[in-house]
């Protein structure tokens, strides 16, 4: 067998086991000379079948329960066919299940990328050094005896990050991409939300990085399946560990601007030529799904669909609506078989309705054409949206750290789809040098209690949100559009206090049908959006309890320094400062 070539290798294993060949630790060697380890799933027999690769920091040996434990209980309570039908031994977080694709005619590769699990090295996430080794293990993973040629790509959130990053480089034999909820702009999406820096990384680092870092060993977790320390065989000391891993946080907040340390992380949307098939959720803002739709809208590929979905962010990737999904797009791109595929519509969305209820839907493109793109104005009497601009001028002033502006529509007169991308303009001014401002899309029943929404992460998430610090409210005209405005963040413009300013807001794309009698709102504030319920205790891989926003906190002080941020801000409105919400109403087909 092929395997032999491994013989001599002191971590290479392989096994017949749960009905396929199992190869534990096997080595890929980089171009500098470093070697990743892989395991490789597959048909135990001498056949060539296309490869299902994911290359990434989260531990290819480690159980999905380990870290992920209400994760896991959660998916397996609400979506009960995720772990049937298979042992659940060889499942880990946000890849796919080896028992599930291999007898489907697949090879699954799992690859700890560099400085993670198994594999040693230098940590430093989506770098370009990162993504030339996915480059390498895809061409290495095309050219194996067991390889029919062709791999395509799949995973969740960093392994869907990633597949956008390598397809751009174009390796000979990466044939399609599945990037299921993952973004495309670090600095947009992962690191500063308009501007405004989350804390998010920092914690996930701690949580899901730093116990799985190679090296991590004996303190760390063994694998349920083969009995190996998942962070590495041996054991390295703290200051060894922390010589051989950058500073994730300290990385970020060292470059405040869209500068050349995210530029080495970037997207070039250009160059992606594989076809594609991006799924996203609705309530990943904000570090998913932007990535997603403006993947598909931009993207160079002629053979592209998008998907969107709702609920946990983790869970329906597994379920048997995700296998289905994925399998039947990677039968026609890495088989040549399009029976499951060739009447697949090009945007494909589960319309999202109160009550966690979704309804199937195909559409032609996305933002969707027949979108009726309507400004709902501030008017300023009664803190309405209205159709017309405001009838007279005021200034509201509200105190950033409160609960700011909210204005609300009139109830609806029949169910009002809003679905796509929305923008805010407003004229503000501050009594400090900055303001953050936080707009918010919200949903009130008839008697005024507020409908949240089962987020990816939080169960109780707003509609919709946008983010954007005043300073940095500089438009790129060549890629803004007046419902996705999109900002340089190339350099801090102050304000002088007092004067007022135009802003406009991106809110990141969503979906909604808002119920005959409801209301929709816009709240327009200086700090998270706060569910109005009780918290919820967050989950083991997270270290906050959720109040709205799950993970996505903006509270870092080096960030937002209070004597700054904890300031008053006035809202201008009506005559030359009239300001609105543009929102994407859909018809009925």
């Amino acid at each position: 067998m092929d395997d032999v070539k491994y013989t001599g290798d002191p971590l290479f294993k392989t096994e017949v086991r749960e009905g396929m060949r199992v190869d534990w630790d096997v080595p890929i060697e980089m171009d500098d000379g470093i070697v990743l380890r892989a395991n490789v799933y597959r048909p135990d027999d001498d056949g060539q079948y296309p490869v299902i690769m994911s290359h990434g920091p989260y531990g290819k040996d480690l159980h999905f329960e380990e870290i992920y434990k209400t994760c896991w209980d959660l998916m397996c309570e609400n979506h009960p066919d995720v772990p049937a039908g298979s042992t659940n031994i060889h499942q880990a977080w946000e890849v796919a299940d080896p028992e599930k694709w291999v007898p489907h005619g697949y090879v699954l590769v799992r690859v700890d990328s560099r400085g993670a699990g198994r594999s040693p090295g230098y940590l430093e996430h989506f770098n370009s050094r990162e993504t030339k080794d996915f480059y390498d293990c895809i061409e290495w993973g095309g050219g194996q005896p067991w390889s029919n040629g062709k791999v395509g790509l799949s995973g969740i959130s960093y392994y869907a990050i990633n597949q956008w990053q390598v397809a751009a480089l174009q390796p000979p034999h990466l044939a399609a991409i599945c990037p299921w909820e993952g973004s495309t702009d670090y600095y947009r999406e992962g690191s500063y939300h308009g501007g405004i820096y989350s804390s998010f990384a920092r914690h996930w680092y701690d949580m899901q990085i730093k116990q799985l870092q190679h090296g991590y060993g004996d303190r760390g977790y063994r694998s349920r399946a083969n009995g190996e320390w998942s962070a590495g065989p041996e054991t390295l000391s703290d200051n060894e560990l922390g010589a051989s891993r950058f500073d994730l946080h300290q990385s970020m907040r060292a470059h405040p601007l869209d500068d050349e340390w995210f530029a080495d992380r970037a997207v070039d949307y250009s160059k992606i030529e594989v076809p594609v098939l991006s799924c996203g959720n609705w309530g990943g803002a904000p570090l998913h799904p932007r990535g997603n739709f403006n993947g598909f809208m931009h993207s160079a590929s002629k053979e592209k669909w998008l998907e969107v979905h709702g609920l946990e962010h983790w869970s329906l990737y597994y379920t048997d609506y995700g296998n289905d999904l994925q399998m039947r797009f990677f039968d026609c791109f890495l088989k040549g078989d399009d029976a499951g595929w060739k009447d697949q519509p090009r945007v494909y969305l589960n319309v999202r309705y109160p009550g966690e209820k979704f309804v199937p839907r195909a559409e032609e493109d996305w933002p969707l054409p027949r979108t009726q793109w309507t400004k709902f104005h501030f008017e300023p009497v009664g803190q309405v949206l209205s159709d017309t601009p405001a009838s007279e001028t005021a200034a509201i002033t509200y105190e950033a750290m409160g609960d700011g502006l909210t204005f609300l529509s009139n109830p609806a007169t029949e169910d009002t789809e809003i679905c796509g991308p929305m923008a805010v303009k407003l004229n503000v001014s501050s009594d400090t040098k900055d303001a953050d401002m936080f707009v918010v899309l919200r949903v009130f029943q008839s008697d005024m209690k507020e409908i949240t929404f089962r987020g990816a992460l939080d169960p109780h998430t707003p509609v919709a949100s946008g983010w954007l610090r005043a300073s940095h409210r500089k438009l790129d005209e060549a890629k803004s559009a007046p419902y996705a405005p999109q900002h340089t963040h190339d350099e801090v413009q102050p304000l002088t206090p007092g004067e007022i300013y135009e802003l406009d807001v991106e809110i990141h794309s969503s979906g909604i049908v808002v119920p005959k009698g409801y209301r929709f709102g816009l709240s327009i504030r200086g700090c998270d959006y706060v569910y109005p319920g009780e918290p919820n205790a967050g989950l083991s891989n997270m270290k906050n309890t959720f109040t709205g926003v799950g993970p996505f906190l903006h509270d870092d002080e080096t960030d937002r320094p209070p004597e700054v941020f904890d300031n008053n801000v006035t809202v201008h409105l009506g005559g030359d400062h009239a300001g609105y919400v543009l929102l994407p109403i859909i018809p009925s087909k």
